[in-house]
């Protein structure tokens, strides 16, 4: 039973009060999620039964094996679309082979996740900053759209660049079927108005079951509206893809790109749902359950499967609280693949193509963005960045920029980290100011306070600002406290200016203090004969530290008439 309730952790224990609930949001789900993945099978490139067959195997494999009672596990718009722009130049779009290396790739991720797990690498979903992720999310949203204008009015032609599909439009828009457009703007006003009016209703099910048989009864296929055709009936044969060794390195950054859109997206989201009901979640738990439903994905000949935000609100909006609501959806799945592909055929393409110029629409996150603009102005333009060069460069290219990005947003928030002298108010309370040449706390006296740890990028930052604020005080300076208390860790290369940093205190007569530093880090200071110097600077007493708890306590000492 301890073996069944690790495995089965979005399951167990199972309610009585709410198993009812996660039936019917899996029914919900499948409903809405059932168009969703056979559009997303428009972005990938492959057949619209992959995109049924991310909804089976996957889904019950992290169903069984995840952590989280609420992340839906399915086909996604974000890694559908990095797929296509790495596999499009390896192979015909669509072709078995081009299938082959889609179901190779998401093998690769499989394994990828699982060393993801074993080195304990879940927190690397931290160093995607949101920022940039709704940057990135924002490009992949306009490329998808503008990818489906030629779909929308059913011409061919324009490949993945966005300006040749622009420029394929205006070109194919004299010669375009006039019920094509009847059928993209009849589907597309459908679904708005339900999101609106009724967003709990199923609205793209609604558009998808009306052109399916509006279809069959006009035979649209004879007034020059293509269709899908024929779609396999019956589930997917398991087994290895046809990939050859020597094409696996062709791959291997495609599914890096996968991978790091799948730990930071998925792992968000659980986040966010295990905070919000007060549950346990552990993200190298559910770095297993994705990498076995990728495995899953794999094996079934489909392709790369990620945590879904959206479908994970569908869910949650509908009352599903377990793992229960993937499994009720994976048997309306089932029965759907082994019943009703034959009237799926008679679906025209032009309807998945305004399904999917939705999903891109909706990705484009212009809340966020004006989020981001009023209150810090330059990562709005870091996010603009990561747009654009998803948009007119590349997915893959994107996912670098984005990630190149968050790390130099990283750095620079440690490389300029909040300083500040520290001053009496009138009530004899201590407060900081910005850091400016001149400020002092008290005649006499400098309080610095320094809010991140020291390391190499930062110590010249940390040193000039002492020296600066030293050299510009007036009356000069007899006693500079560094307020400590968040610094947590020290690097060679910081050691060694704080050592030049007294040194050059002392040579100016600057008693140097320190006060607030923890434990940790005052053995640090020992042993890189820190403590030595700093108790044996100009004017020190015999027997006299210069280091103290708490700040009341060097003033006592060096500045009592403060206190």
């Amino acid at each position: 039973m301890k073996k069944l309730s690790r495995l089965c952790q979005g399951i167990l224990p199972l309610k009585r009060s709410t198993i009812g609930n996660d039936l019917v949001a899996g029914m919900v789900l499948a409903a809405i999620g059932i168009p969703e993945v056979m559009g997303y099978t428009k972005i990938a490139g492959t057949p619209i039964a992959t995109g049924l067959y991310t909804l089976l195997l996957p889904a019950v494999m992290f169903a069984i094996l995840g952590s989280s009672r609420h992340l839906v596990v399915a086909a996604d718009s974000a890694t559908a679309a990095i797929l296509a722009a790495g596999l499009s130049g390896l192979a015909p779009v669509g072709s078995a082979h081009y299938l082959a290396l889609a179901a190779a790739v998401a093998i690769l991720v499989a394994g990828l996740l699982l060393l993801a797990r074993l080195f304990r690498l879940g927190f690397l979903a931290d160093f995607l900053s949101r920022t940039v992720l709704i940057g990135f999310l924002t490009g992949v949203g306009i490329q998808v759209a503008i990818g489906q204008l030629p779909g929308l009015l059913d011409l061919q032609g324009g490949g993945r660049d966005p300006i040749a599909q622009i420029l394929a439009v205006a070109r194919g828009l004299p010669h375009v079927n006039p019920l094509t457009i009847g059928i993209s703007g009849a589907v597309s006003i459908t679904i708005l108005v339900f999101d609106k009016l009724m967003p709990k209703f199923p609205g793209a099910l609604l558009a998808v079951v009306g052109s399916i048989i509006a279809s069959w009864l006009f035979d649209f296929a004879s007034r020059g509206v293509s269709i899908v055709g024929n779609i396999p009936m019956g589930l997917p044969s398991l087994g290895l893809p046809a990939v050859e060794w020597s094409e696996i390195p062709q791959i291997v950054g495609i599914a890096l790109s996968c991978w790091i859109v799948i730990i930071a997206q998925s792992a968000a989201t659980s986040r966010a749902y295990a905070f919000r009901y007060h549950e346990s979640f552990n993200e190298n738990t559910d770095l297993e359950g994705l990498a076995v439903a990728n495995l899953a994905a794999g094996l079934s000949g489909t392709f790369v499967v990620n945590g879904s935000p959206t479908k994970t609100e569908i869910v949650n909006t509908a009352g599903g609280r377990s793992q229960v609501a993937q499994l009720s959806m994976v048997a309306v799945v089932l029965a759907v693949i082994l019943f009703l592909t034959r009237p799926i055929g008679y679906l025209p393409n032009p309807v998945l193509a305004a399904i999917v110029f939705l999903i891109g629409l909706r990705l484009v996150d212009l809340r966020g963005l004006r989020g981001i603009y009023r209150t810090h102005r330059e990562e709005f333009y870091l996010a603009i960045v990561t747009a654009a060069t998803v948009v007119f460069v590349g997915v893959k290219e994107g996912i670098i920029v984005a990630v190149m990005l968050s790390l130099i947003l990283h750095v620079r928030h440690s490389y300029r980290p909040h300083s500040a002298v520290i001053v009496p108010d009138g009530d004899r309370f201590w407060q900081p100011i910005p850091v400016c040449p001149g400020s002092v706390s008290a005649p006499g006296l400098i309080i610095y306070r320094f809010s991140r740890d020291l390391f190499y990028a930062n110590a010249t930052f940390f040193a000039e600002e002492i020296e600066s604020l030293a050299k510009s005080a007036e009356p000069p300076i007899k006693c500079l406290i560094l307020e400590a208390r968040a610094i947590t860790g020290i690097d060679y290369s910081a050691s060694l200016t704080i050592r030049d940093v007294v040194m050059e205190l002392s040579s100016q007569d600057i008693t140097f203090v320190v006060s607030g530093l923890s434990p940790d880090v005052k053995r640090q200071f020992d042993r890189d004969g820190l403590t030595d110097l700093i108790d044996s600077g100009g004017g020190a007493a015999p027997g006299e530290t210069r280091f103290f708890n708490h700040l009341e306590d060097a003033l006592a000492v060096f500045h009592p008439e403060r206190i």
